[in-house]
């Protein structure tokens, strides 16, 4: 699409008040700056409080880039503040954006579709960790269910470190869950529109890949191409894309996976907004199959765009 005058005003959300903020920030400065050497009529917003509804219904918005990453951003609760104010948005709906927040419904819809996902449990409460070596074994991880970013992550390999693990994930959501590791290869699929990117092999020297290795550590490699027989490929990034159409997700998103000594995967999460920084993964991947960080930006959304223009068609045809 030429006609970048066709996108209207649009506002750039990022920023936010999840434990995400930080990352939001770089994410969505990177965005505005894209969509204005494309000529785009950008405006970035921070998003700090509910002011933004009054800010969006009065600024004369035609639609909106979200780069929110974690709650209130990419959970549902903005998506469906922009679905009543009308204005079409980036990425996943209110229902995708919600299930890809939620870890547990996320692997539960998994399990339901036959798709590989790690063993788990949901810890409710203390008492519940004793039932961690007997039905899972160890080592496993410990995460909030509803942060991104590995934010709360913690690897356990001994029983006795099971309640630090579950307090460190308490103190960002009141929902944790216990999930069998994965020894193997981590890999991780970007998705554009009905695209799935090639993949990108993770390897850290931390336990996982946490926060640290995320966005500041200067020793995690990306490999891309991923090194896997490109038959072996192909059937992952449709796995991938099978997992995320299942929970409803759309627009542009992320799978992560890991594959186990013998080669069999497992999906670990759905990310519906992923990081947009100099570090992160969608960029990547675009760059590996031909797409420069500008263009991206513009594919995102064009893809909004698009959608739009179909619902209305929808709508003036029922």
């Amino acid at each position: 699409m030429n006609d970048v005058a066709r996108f209207g005003k649009v506002a750039v959300l990022f920023g936010g008040t999840s434990a995400e903020r930080e990352v939001s920030l770089k994410s969505g400065r990177a965005v505005l700056e894209a969509l204005l050497r494309g000529s785009v009529d950008a405006h970035g917003v921070d998003v700090v409080d509910n002011s933004i509804l009054e800010t969006l219904r009065s600024g004369g918005f035609a639609r909106v880039f979200i780069v929110l990453h974690g709650r209130g951003g990419e959970d549902g609760v903005i998506q469906g503040a922009l679905e009543t104010l009308g204005l079409p948005y980036t990425g996943s709906g209110v229902l995708g954006s919600a299930l890809g927040m939620d870890k547990v419904r996320t692997k539960q819809i998994w399990q339901a579709a036959g798709l590989p996902t790690p063993k788990f449990l949901v810890l409710e409460n203390e008492a519940d960790l004793g039932r961690v070596a007997a039905e899972l074994g160890f080592p496993v991880m410990i995460k909030p269910a509803h942060e991104g970013s590995s934010i709360g992550m913690s690897k356990v390999e001994r029983a006795e470190d099971l309640a630090a693990a579950w307090k460190t994930a308490m103190q960002y959501d009141r929902a944790v869950l216990a999930e069998s590791w994965i020894t193997g290869r981590e890999y991780t699929a970007s998705m554009l529109g009905e695209q799935a990117l090639p993949l990108i092999r993770l390897e850290t020297s931390h336990a996982f890949y946490d926060y640290q290795a995320k966005y500041f550590a200067d020793d995690t490699r990306y490999h891309c191409p991923c090194g896997l027989p490109e038959a072996e490929e192909l059937q992952l990034r449709a796995l991938a894309q099978r997992a995320f159409r299942a929970v409803a997700a759309s627009g542009w998103g992320r799978v992560d996976f890991m594959c186990d000594r013998n080669g069999q995967p497992y999906l670990i999460e759905v990310n519906t907004v992923p990081g947009m920084t100099d570090h992160s993964l969608v960029p990547m991947a675009a760059r590996a199959a031909g797409i420069d960080f500008d263009a991206l930006v513009l594919r995102i959304l064009e893809d909004s765009f698009m959608r739009d223009v179909q619902q209305r068609e929808v709508r003036r045809d029922a």
